[in-house]
């Protein structure tokens, strides 16, 4: 084992935040146009709870200001925009919730060749090429330097999920969910999009492509995103990025199960509009949304060629990070590792005394995960 992976394996205690963040620090919907955020509270029945009526309130002010700037940056950029061309495929990192996904993309991002979407592009989708430049540095401030849910750097410039932006943009989610988790999983058929109808499914495409070509405007360079969702929506974006690349990361499910039920939690106590209940939905939603995710992934990775896929465990990656990028980029031809093996390893020297949480599992717990993801476990050679 190399020294950062006994750092990870290090135990510590999961457990869910409780008020993990600043009032002051912006939710995610602080990002929304003032028509996607009024809609959002409408199709919940005002479902706002009084103790988070001041926050209401903000998120309506700055939706409105939302509006404002996504007029003014269409009207700056959006001719030069919409004439722009994405040349480098797209490299998807896939994987479940808590699969590793973050940590290897903190990894592949920091080849000088390649970009990301940050969390500020994530959170105002609609006019952060206008914005980005004099809005971040003097708000900065206001957000935490790590995620509450796994301590790992947060800020501006931090790499995101697009899921996020497309949130942002008024794309359904599931990650919606969050805003008032009383009401249980919301908009589930757009994991893996294959129930919408060809007009939402032609809007999810083309408002992912408009945010990637905006994304290309400011960095020409080939983008590296990661969102777990899209695991289920390879057949989608092969149909927009024929010679994209994925890279899938897989994890002993019952890390998984523990962690991301956590994880949720932990979300909706920072993201939520309204009290929060008892989450008693969550556990099962966590156990259908893999069930789902990977009936979409198993049919859809036979599309891809040998040199767009790369399966990889996430104890192997954590064992020997350097290695494992560098079969990343032989087996998806990416180039020359040499530029960016001396980047990742100053990162990894940054990151060394990361620890990681411990994950407790009940007897019962472990009996469900096994039936459940009997599947996931014979795929990807875990011992149930």
């Amino acid at each position: 084992m190399t020294v950062l992976s006994e750092r990870l394996a290090a135990p510590r205690r999961e457990r869910a935040v409780k008020n993990p963040i600043p009032w002051y620090t912006p939710r995610f919907w602080h990002g929304m146009r003032l028509w996607t955020w009024l809609s959002t509270v409408v199709n919940s029945g005002f479902a706002v709870s009084f103790t988070r009526m001041h926050t209401a309130l903000s998120i309506t002010f700055f939706s409105a200001l939302n509006s404002l700037m996504a007029f003014g940056d269409r009207l700056v950029y959006g001719r030069r925009i919409s004439q722009v061309e994405v040349k480098e495929p797209p490299i998807f990192i896939l994987g479940h919730w808590r699969s590793g996904t973050t940590f290897l993309h903190e990894l592949m991002i920091r080849d000088p060749e390649h970009t990301f979407p940050t969390t500020y592009q994530c959170y105002v989708p609609h006019h952060f090429v206008l914005s980005e430049w004099w809005i971040t540095p003097w708000t900065e401030m206001l957000l935490p330097n790590r995620r509450p849910m796994d301590n790992m750097a947060a800020g501006w410039q931090r790499p995101q999920e697009d899921e996020f932006a497309l949130g942002n943009l008024g794309v359904p989610t599931p990650y919606l969910s969050m805003m008032f988790p009383k009401r249980g999983p919301v908009h589930t058929e757009y994991l893996d999009l294959r129930d919408l109808t060809a007009a939402e499914r032609g809007r999810w495409k083309q408002e992912l492509g408009e945010f990637f070509r905006r994304l290309t405007f400011c960095d020409p360079r080939r983008i590296v995103v990661k969102s777990p969702p899209h695991t289920a929506r390879v057949r989608t974006l092969l149909e927009m990025y024929p010679d994209a690349k994925f890279v899938h990361l897989v994890r002993d499910p019952y890390a998984l199960f523990v962690s991301t039920v956590n994880l949720w939690k932990s979300l909706n106590e920072v993201q939520r509009m309204q009290g929060l209940g008892e989450q008693e939905w969550v556990e099962e939603y966590v156990l259908r949304t893999l069930e789902k995710m990977y009936t979409a992934y198993e049919e859809d990775r036979q599309l891809l060629r040998d040199d767009q896929l790369v399966e990889l465990r996430y104890e192997d990656l954590v064992d020997n990070p350097l290695e494992s990028v560098r079969d990343i980029y032989a087996q998806l031809e990416l180039g020359d590792f040499s530029r960016a093996a001396p980047v990742i390893e100053e990162y990894l020297a940054d990151v060394k005394n990361y620890r990681r949480n411990r994950y407790e599992i009940s007897t019962e717990q472990r009996a469900t995960v096994s039936q459940r993801w009997a599947g996931y476990f014979e795929r990807y050679g875990y011992e149930a």
